[in-house]
């Protein structure tokens, strides 16, 4: 990417899309654009060709999405797949019709199939069923790459897509019943410390094997692979590192500095038992993650002490 090309993040406010704002600006991209949900709404076709004609961007950051833990999925499937699908075919779809030269759509893991051959590479989507609590929004980002796929086939275009692995840092989604696992923990252990309580209670029996990355190792690939990668097959953003829901527990603990009970609610769903990415392709091309577990949820910590728990009361 030209360091003076005009380049609109779409999500920038959302925590992969403030990432790769600070990574691009941090690189030295200056005509960055940028709309928030209030001025742009994505899931408005006629307002996102508007901008788009108006503002006809060279390069594309697809990061704008709707997310949630397995709790929101589970309640909410047909937002999550309405939503994420009108939203990100909106953007695809204006991006080419007004000459984007290229694009980058930002996926999930949860795309792969839900017993599918670990460690997961690209290869294997759409190979077996789904994970049943994320069916809906793994529907809608499925959609979204192919899509990228099919205009690649059929009209040339550059358009390529990246599925990371679980991912946290700043700007996470803190909610209490709606947010990822690992932020749900942080706020768990941290609201048990200050509240003194003895025992915290986490769903499922802790014994799911997950990966984690952390956002801005994310957004160094992002911009990593705008300038040297081009194909159709999707791109795992990962550590090539997994560990027990459990061990992750008993880690935010030990970061926050909880020193009471950790049980499991067996009632509760574990979600894919497995979900560990492998990231040879990107290593390839030669990129690797920077960041390591601990250390990166010492920095979410921080983030969350400064940026939220004020706002808890």
């Amino acid at each position: 990417m030209e360091k003076d090309a005009k380049i609109y993040v779409a999500g920038h406010r959302g925590m992969v899309g403030a990432a790769i704002l600070k990574e691009l600006t941090r690189q030295g991209y200056q005509n960055i654009v940028t709309r928030t949900h209030a001025e742009l709404d994505l899931c408005r076709q006629a307002a996102v060709e508007e901008f788009f004609a108006a503002e006809r961007p060279t390069y594309v950051f697809l990061a704008a999405a709707k997310v949630g833990g397995i709790g929101a999925n589970s309640e909410f499937p047909a937002d999550f797949m309405y939503d994420n699908m009108i939203l990100e075919m909106n953007v695809i779809h204006a991006a080419w019709q007004n000459g984007c030269k290229k694009l980058e759509f930002l996926g999930s893991s949860c795309i792969y199939p839900r017993l599918a051959p670990q460690p997961m590479k690209e290869d294997c989507l759409l190979t077996s069923s789904l994970e049943e609590t994320n069916e809906a929004y793994a529907l809608a980002k499925i959609s979204g790459l192919k899509y990228c796929a099919y205009l690649n086939r059929q009209y040339g275009t550059d358009y390529i897509s990246v599925m990371p692995t679980n991912l946290y840092g700043p700007n996470d989604n803190y909610h209490p019943t709606h947010s990822h696992v690992l932020p749900a923990l942080i706020r768990r252990f941290h609201e048990a410390k200050r509240a003194g309580a003895a025992s915290v209670t986490c769903w499922g029996d802790g014994s799911p094997l997950r990966e984690f990355l952390y956002v801005d190792d994310l957004a160094n690939l992002c911009v990593f692979l705008m300038n040297h990668y081009r194909g159709t097959e999707t791109v795992n953003a990962g550590t090539g590192k997994e560990l027990t829901i459990k061990a992750l527990a008993e880690l935010v603990a030990r970061v926050v500095g909880y020193q009471g009970a950790i049980l499991w609610d067996t009632e509760k769903p574990n979600g894919t038992p497995r979900k560990l990415l492998d990231v040879s392709k990107a290593a390839a091309l030669g990129w690797r993650y920077k960041t390591e577990l601990e250390e990166g949820v010492r920095l979410a910590y921080e983030d969350f002490l400064q940026n939220i728990a004020p706002t808890l009361g």
